[in-house]
């Protein structure tokens, strides 16, 4: 913005402050004298002086003022329009002079700006531009522009209001169930990623020593489990219970464990060293409890998707209703998305590949 504002609004965890501010023609100007005076309090005192201030009666109603500033969260009778608290309203009409038609009042923030337009507060507001050039000297020299109060005052308050801020936010995000969701969801593709990868590796390990159990028994799961038990493959015949053990980690097929242990006893696989086979035998555990693992996690998304969204996961599955969340950052952020947003969540790659090719996209 080029307009020069009279007046800066400045929230401070003690109260509100409102900065009257030495007239200049040009914009230029002032953002130069600021830069110019930041580093002494004495220059920057003769541009910026502190025209009022109202002091907050206790750390709830700062929270309240902050919580209606930052998120507009804060109990309705206290509330005159969209984010504009009536303490602040007050202050404003109290402290700007009578005739506001040609006033100019300077914010830090837009959303701001625009509930206290819509407060009709009857003043020009702006913000960004030479207001924030102004508010960042207000910020570092505010202890020395309000002489009244004490420093160790103003640094109990910015700590006990940062606490309080920072507690309720920590308690709202908790009790947000599509949090659990998210970060559930976020667990299982990295899951599948990893789990992917060992039993890629552990194939191409045991496969030294019994390169023909891939081909009988292509799923990672399975073939992690039978590495795990069967291990040597010529020390098989000391194990009675083999074959048994085989069968019920296929799922009771007979026919293909007794393909396995025949395919053993004439593996042309190399043998192997006992210190190999041990490390073979831990990694491939890993492997199988992370698969047990990621199948609990599964059965954990589908209960907490039918608890939280019902709707959505009988409309389109728990995991692809879970991904649509986590790309929407929540439950309710994706309810208030429009249709269009929704189409291209998570393809965004591939709709801005088909826009910058000008071709269909797969």
């Amino acid at each position: 913005m080029s307009e020069v504002p009279h007046y800066v609004l400045y929230e401070h965890a003690v109260g509100y402050a409102l900065m009257k501010i030495k007239e200049f023609e040009d914009a230029g100007l002032i953002i130069q004298e600021v830069d110019a005076s930041i580093a002494d309090v004495s220059k920057f005192s003769g541009i910026i002086k502190l025209a009022a201030f109202d002091p907050f009666k206790n750390t709830e109603a700062a929270l309240e003022n902050a919580n209606a500033i930052s998120e507009g969260i804060c109990n309705p009778e206290y509330l005159l329009s969209g984010l504009a608290h009536a303490d602040l309203i007050n202050f404003l009409e109290s402290s700007l002079p009578q005739k506001k038609k040609k006033l100019i009042l300077g914010v830090n923030d837009s959303k701001l700006a625009g509930s206290l337009t819509e407060a009709n507060v009857g003043i020009k507001l702006v913000f960004g531009g030479v207001v924030t050039e102004i508010l960042r000297g207000v910020r570092v020299h505010f202890a020395h522009l309000a002489k009244d109060l004490p420093h160790h005052s103003l640094a109990k308050a910015q700590l006990s209001l940062g606490h309080s801020y920072s507690r309720g936010k920590v308690k709202f995000d908790v009790h947000r169930v599509d949090n659990m969701v998210i970060q559930s969801i976020a667990l299982l593709d990295q899951l599948d990623k990893d789990i992917n990868l060992f039993g890629m590796r552990i194939r191409e390990w045991y496969s030294y020593h019994y390169p023909e159990l891939f081909k009988l028994v292509p799923d990672q799961y399975k073939y992690a489990k039978l590495a795990v038990t069967i291990l040597d493959r010529n020390k098989m015949h000391e194990n009675e219970n083999l074959l048994a053990e085989i069968t019920e980690i296929l799922d009771g097929d007979e026919e293909k464990a007794a393909e396995v242990v025949e395919a053993a006893r004439t593996s042309m696989g190399m043998d192997i060293a006992d210190l190999d086979l041990v490390n073979i035998e831990r990694f491939a555990s890993r492997v199988a409890s992370l698969t047990e693992y990621r199948q609990r996690l599964h059965e954990y998304i589908k209960d907490r998707m039918n608890s939280c969204a019902p709707s959505l996961s009988a409309l389109i599955g728990e995991q692809v209703g879970a991904r649509l969340i986590s790309h929407a950052g929540s439950l309710t952020n994706l309810a208030k998305y429009p249709a269009s947003t929704v189409q291209i969540l998570g393809a965004e790659k591939a709709l801005f590949r088909a826009l910058k090719t000008r071709c269909k996209s797969k």
